[in-house]
């Protein structure tokens, strides 16, 4: 379970004040950046992660940090 960034913390992040994102978004958005590392480790042939950090981790990380964005169609 990951108790940080927590789950408020991941959609205010996310969203704005006058569009906040909804659970569901945010579970989108941090399963397509999951896949994505998951992938890049593929083509790498790396086997795990510096620190042995999970890839959904440094997914919420990534998306804390700001280097993440929602795409709205």
């Amino acid at each position: 379970m990951i108790n940080e960034p927590s789950v408020d913390a991941l959609i205010r992040k996310l969203g704005t004040e006058e569009e906040p994102v909804s659970r569901y978004e945010l579970c989108v958005v941090v399963s397509k950046r999951t896949r994505q590392i998951i992938e890049q480790m593929q083509s790498t042939g790396a086997t795990e992660l510096p620190g042995k950090k999970k890839e959904i981790l440094l997914a919420c990380q990534d998306v804390i940090g700001g280097r993440v964005k929602s795409a709205k169609d």
